[in-house]
């Protein structure tokens, strides 16, 4: 049954890491498995029309993309002329929000698949040897979900992916944790450890050659039962603290990436746990902060990994739960004490929290506004998404008292963005207006124009301002209308001629940034366009 054409399609979203599941099931279908012909694009590759394929296989990730997802599902239905069946889709979105794909009337016939390939290839892929599907009678098959990724896919297509030289694994799945905001639960179930991670490492570079970084997707690994057993097999595996590979004449410094993070209410209860992981060559050690609950046990840990020598420090922060901005303020402002305190270096991720079944990026929570929301997404464009622990940085993007903070969040989008522009250069007249005009403004008349910003777009707030019955408020909301894109782009090329100092000093590398594609909504798409699409499906079927 060899020599299938298998295609293998992940959505035109930005990301951080490659498909991995993609990637395995590329080993499955390839050389080293059934011997078929695998092709991976990114997007709808209008080329991928000149060949009948056998079985389309459609990765998903975030819930909020849902209609680039939606899109490859439509391009992959197209590619195989309407014969769903041929067609299978998985991932985290098409777990999570399972029953919204499958309910979805175009797709019908479409294989969704919920959770993992951990059975058996037919198994998993729920193939039916009744109707003959392809491979339906491998029942007794290693599991997709152990193999060793595929590699030489990467190649396939024109995105590089910022994480690419490294090994992708996990050393143990799910976790003991039931939190309401996440969908691990749902996804991968109760904490348990998973194959050898020597059997991945060893075999990828066995194939593909030794890469230099080791990227674990754990999820909780500090809350496994064989947590110091772990740590001693990434040692094992040439992973030790100040590590290095060496590549011809040069050495390269290796790093370890736990990129979920670890669990604070664990790292505070022994010092062992940030001994052990000061063992490793972890760059950098990543630690949840999600609610100021947490506060306590958070700092603990900040000070056991800072006496266990662990001084490169970055954490997740989820805003737009249950918390409220000032929650988020005194969480980001915690860090700038710590950096004092301990003289560490720790990075803040701040990730909106979106529940993971809702197919867009609307959700505002009952503490938060839409327009504080958009404030807060336009502060972290313009850091990259990261709030540096250093005073100055944090103080010229956030403020110093939360009194500052919520001043910022109240500004015009294109003052936030342009900070030094409107803060230091010649945008300061229009600035210091802009501050008289909001200082006249009573706390109703505040309330009213916030309410004002929060429900109508943003295009229409110059048409909509006569709507204000007050002068000083329709003063005020003139400032929030948007600037043309080349006076903006014209602030940018000035700023960048005049502005003391770079903000790359207070950035961490790209491929030790979270991955959040939230921040942006460009698009990744392959060169040329679908077009004639019908006369190639022809084609390809004839």
């Amino acid at each position: 049954m060899a020599n299938k054409n298998i295609l293998l399609v992940e959505p035109g979203y930005r990301n951080k890491y490659p498909p991995l599941g993609l990637m395995k099931i590329a080993q499955y279908h390839g050389p080293n498995g059934k011997k078929d012909h695998v092709r991976f694009v990114k997007g709808e590759d209008p080329s991928a029309y000149h060949t009948a394929w056998d079985r389309v296989y459609i990765t998903t990730l975030f819930s909020f993309e849902w209609d680039r997802s939606a899109r490859s599902i439509d391009y992959a239905l197209d590619l195989v002329g309407g014969q769903a069946h041929r067609v299978f889709v998985g991932g985290i979105a098409a777990s999570l929000m399972h029953e919204k794909f499958i309910e979805e009337p175009r797709w019908r016939g479409v294989r969704f698949i919920k959770g993992l390939l951990g059975e058996a290839p037919a198994v998993s892929l729920g193939l039916d040897p009744f109707d003959e599907e392809l491979y339906a009678d491998d029942v007794d098959g290693k599991p997709i979900e152990d193999l060793v990724p595929d590699y030489s896919i990467l190649e396939h297509i024109g995105y590089e992916y910022p994480v690419n030289d490294a090994y992708f694994t996990y050393a143990s799945r799910g976790c003991v944790r039931k939190c309401a905001f996440c969908g691990v639960p749902k996804l991968e179930g109760g904490q348990r450890d998973t194959n050898s991670l020597s059997e991945v490492v060893e075999g990828v570079s066995k194939l593909y050659g030794e890469k230099r970084d080791l990227i674990l997707m754990d999820n909780n690994v500090v809350a496994s039962a064989n947590f110091k057993e772990i740590i001693a097999e990434i040692i094992d595996l040439g992973f030790e603290r100040g590590a290095k590979l060496r590549r011809g004449r040069y050495e390269l410094q290796r790093r370890v990436d736990f990129n979920q993070g670890v669990d604070a209410r664990i790292l505070c209860k022994d010092p062992m746990y940030l001994q052990q992981l000061s063992r490793i060559a972890l760059k950098p050690l990543r630690i949840a902060f999600d609610h100021l609950g947490v506060k306590k046990p958070y700092a603990q840990a900040i000070r056991y990994s800072a006496d266990a020598g662990l001084t490169e420090l970055s954490n997740y922060m989820l805003y737009n739960f249950h918390d409220t901005p000032a929650d988020l303020f005194e969480r980001m402002r915690l860090n700038v004490t710590l950096n004092e305190e301990l003289d560490i270096r720790i990075f803040s991720f701040p990730m909106r929290y979106q529940p993971v079944t809702r197919p867009d990026r609307g959700h505002v929570g009952k503490n938060w506004n839409a327009y504080y929301l958009r404030s807060m997404q336009v502060i972290l464009q313009a850091t990259h998404g990261i709030v540096s622990g250093a005073p100055d940085f944090f103080r010229t993007a956030f403020g110093d008292t939360f009194e500052e903070f919520e001043s910022i969040l109240l500004r015009p989008h294109h003052y936030i963005f342009n900070r030094y522009w409107y803060e230091q250069y010649d945008g300061r007249p229009e600035f210091d207006d802009f501050q008289a005009v909001m200082a006249s403004l009573t706390a109703d008349e505040r309330a009213e124009l916030l309410e004002y910003l929060c429900t109508r777009d943003k295009n229409d707030y110059a048409q909509d301002l006569n709507e204000l019955a007050i002068s000083r408020l329709r003063d005020a909301a003139a400032f929030f209308v948007p600037m043309s894109k080349a006076d903006e782009a014209k602030i940018w090329e000035a700023q960048k001629r005049r502005r003391v100092g770079d903000i790359n000093a207070y950035l961490m590398p790209e491929d030790e940034r979270v991955e959040d594609a939230g921040l942006t909504d460009e698009d990744v798409q392959p060169a040329g366009h679908m077009k004639n699409r019908k006369k190639n499906i022809t084609r390809a079927y004839a």
